[in-house]
Parts: structure tokens; sequence; C-alpha cells
């Protein structure tokens, strides 16, 4: 019984409903940003570009070969994969990146100046609604600056 309370008390913290609530946002968001990117940003780049397709992009160092059989349909020499460097993937993956950098960005300053806003309109509101506080009353002489303050009235009597 212990362990299901407190397994009960910790997956109803405030961090762990906190954390699931942003995990399944951020999955939704994931889709938003990954269609934004797939097609609406890349089309135009890819046809700056001539029409390519970043994810085709490829460095060919060795060329596939396929099985040769002869008449009796035995295998003379085996299939050869083709070897590839896939930098247009590279390349997708990274812009993918920087755009969704770029959004989470945007959005987390987009709420930073939201928050912001609310809270000096927050304290305007409490400005005007709290009675301006009375002024300070001016803190009384120390004994020397009452004695400079008899040393020079006596002065001027002399003159």
């Amino acid at each position: 019984m212990g362990f299901l309370k407190d397994f009960k008390a910790f997956a109803m913290k405030g961090n762990v409903v906190d954390m699931a609530v942003g995990v399944i946002i951020g999955g939704a968001f994931g889709k938003i940003v990954t269609s934004i990117v797939n097609d609406i940003i890349m089309p135009p780049i890819g046809l700056l570009v001539g029409g390519v397709d970043f994810k085709d992009l490829k460095l060919i160092l060795q060329n596939g070969k396929e099985e040769v059989l002869n008449e009796a349909g035995e295998v003379i020499s085996p299939a050869v994969a083709e070897v590839t460097l896939n930098y247009g993937n590279f390349l997708q993956q990274t812009f993918d990146f920087l755009i969704i950098a770029f959004s989470i960005f945007c959005i987390i300053r987009l709420i930073a100046k939201l928050s912001e806003m609310t809270k000096k309109e927050e304290e305007e509101a409490a400005a005007k609604a709290a009675p301006a506080p009375a002024p300070a009353p001016e803190p009384e002489p120390s004994a020397e600056e009452k004695l400079l303050t008899e040393i020079r009235d006596l002065l001027k009597e002399k003159k």
C-alpha cells in the first residue's frame, strides 16, 4: 500500500503534471513546425536551388551493382549495395532544427513580453487603487548638526 501511495503523491506533484502537459503540447507543436518546414519553407528554398529536394542530395562513394546470373541461374557476381554519403538529409535536419529553435525562441519571447505587459498592468492597477504613501518625515538632525547650527546662528548674531 505504501508504494501506491508514494507513487500517487509523486504523479500528482505539480512539476510532473506540468511536464506531462509540456510534452503533449510539444508533440503537437512539433507536428505544426514540421508542416511549416516541409510544406511552406522548404519548397521555395528547393525552388531557389533548382528544384532540388535536399533529402535526395548525396555523394555516391560506390555505385551499386545488380547480381549477375549465368544461363543456369547461378550467381556469377553478387549484388553490391550503393554506398552514399547522404549530406542532403543532414542539411534538411539542420534546417528543421534551426527553424524549430527559432520558432520556440519567438514563442518564448512573445510569452515573456505578454507576461511583462501583464505585470505592468497589474502594477499600474495596484498603484491606482492604493493611496499614495505619505512622504517620509525628514530625519531629525544629529547632535553634531544641532551644535553646528547653533554656532552658525551665534556667528550671525555677532556680525
